[in-house]
């Protein structure tokens, strides 16, 4: 669009605020992993799977909804996801049965899939070119602030008040953000419609599917950890909930940081080598917990160097994205948000296999060799120099 509506002072608060319901809502089972498998009568694993088989559905709808939805004004497509997820996190709350909490968080994330993409692509459409950087960045902050907020307050209120108590709170607060993108987004907001030729340039782009590898392999490097943090906490340290919901915000906080360094650093730095940084700062953090596992101080230590590169290499990979193809910004930003949960999926798999067969030590091993083939192919994306300050 060539004359944008003008957007409010907090209308990337209001789509920052969506990303931590979004989260929230992603990441929820692992914060209660131990209540929902008592809750339910299931084993561990099982209940791990509620976030393996929930990245599964959001790797598929992120681009196929991406395509459906691509012609819809954008405030009403951003806030009738937020609608679904409140409604959803709220009917998980009185799931009677772990078939029935699948089958509703199946649901649910298969239209909250297109929450994160659009609103990075709504960034777009709401400043100027120069700070678009930078906008992305906070706008996925959100994620931070789940992992920060969202994931310590939910394994304090399961572990004192069951996770339903949990599901609960999610959705409250998902009704306070639906409202507060109706307030702040302006109307008439619609981006480039994402048709088949669109699909067929993005994979013709060596750049575009190196970008798109790298966010998988990073994702699935954290999940086959991050997954079963709480539980290998317990097994590892005999950590309490307390200690374990102190590791979770020591992770999110570190996240909520590094968010704002890279959000800070970007505009001068660029992309590039902003990514550098928090993919070593990644890859130091998972290195540590491996070398770590059986050390509550030196694991907390190293999940706060982890914690730093966590949100913030994603947020660049969608601000790599973005540079490198404008015009294909909605695809590309979709597809980066679908291999994200690709990882998360194969992550999550992997390491509960090796949880269920008690090879507790040998997951952050795996682990660090996902974000080594990450960090290899991120120096293989380095731009040209005469690229250098849009790649």
């Amino acid at each position: 669009m060539e004359n944008p509506p003008v957007a409010g002072r907090f209308t990337p608060t209001a789509l920052m605020f969506g990303n931590l319901v979004t989260g929230c809502s992603v990441l929820a089972p692992a914060g209660m992993l131990p209540e929902l498998a008592t809750g339910l009568g299931i084993t561990i694993h099982a209940a791990g799977l509620l976030i393996t088989f929930g990245a599964i559905t959001l790797c598929i709808g992120s681009p196929l909804t991406a395509w459906l939805t691509s012609r819809i004004e954008r405030r009403t497509l951003l806030a009738t996801t937020l609608a679904v997820l409140a409604l959803g996190n709220l009917a998980s709350a009185f799931a009677p049965d772990y078939t029935s909490l699948l089958i509703i968080r199946l649901l649910v994330l298969a239209v909250g899939a297109l929450y994160t993409p659009q609103a990075a692509g709504t960034a777009a459409l709401i400043v100027p070119v120069k700070r678009r950087g930078s906008t992305i960045a906070y706008i996925f902050l959100g994620w931070s602030l789940a992992a920060a907020v969202g994931l310590p307050l939910i394994t304090f209120i399961a572990s004192r008040y069951g996770w339903r108590a949990a599901y609960g709170g999610i959705g409250a607060l998902g009704c306070i953000s639906f409202l507060l993108l109706l307030l702040r987004l302006p109307a008439g907001l619609k981006g480039t419609p994402v048709d088949l030729k669109t699909w067929s340039a993005v994979g013709r782009s060596r750049t575009i599917l190196l970008l798109l590898a790298i966010t998988m392999l990073q994702m699935s490097g954290q999940f086959v950890v991050f997954t079963f943090m709480g539980p290998l906490l317990k097994k590892l340290t005999e950590a309490s909930p307390d200690a374990i919901g102190m590791v979770f915000g020591i992770y999110g906080v570190c996240g909520f940081l590094g968010v704002v360094i890279a959000t800070r650093i970007v505009d001068t730095w660029g992309p590039y080598r902003t990514s550098l940084l928090f993919t070593c700062l990644l890859l130091a953090g998972i290195t540590g917990w491996a070398l770590g596992a059986g050390s509550l101080v030196f694991m907390a230590f190293a999940v706060a160097i982890w914690g730093l590169g966590f949100a913030s290499t994603n947020s660049m990979q969608q601000v790599r994205l973005v540079a490198a193809a404008p015009p294909l910004a909605s695809a590309t930003v979709a597809l980066n948000t679908s291999v994200l949960y690709v990882g998360q999926a194969v992550g999550s798999a992997i390491g509960g296999l090796l949880f269920a067969r008690e090879l507790l030590h040998p997951l952050g091993f795996v682990a660090v060799g996902f974000v080594v083939l990450a960090l290899i192919l991120v120096v293989l994306t380095r731009p040209r120099p005469a690229a250098a300050t849009t790649a």
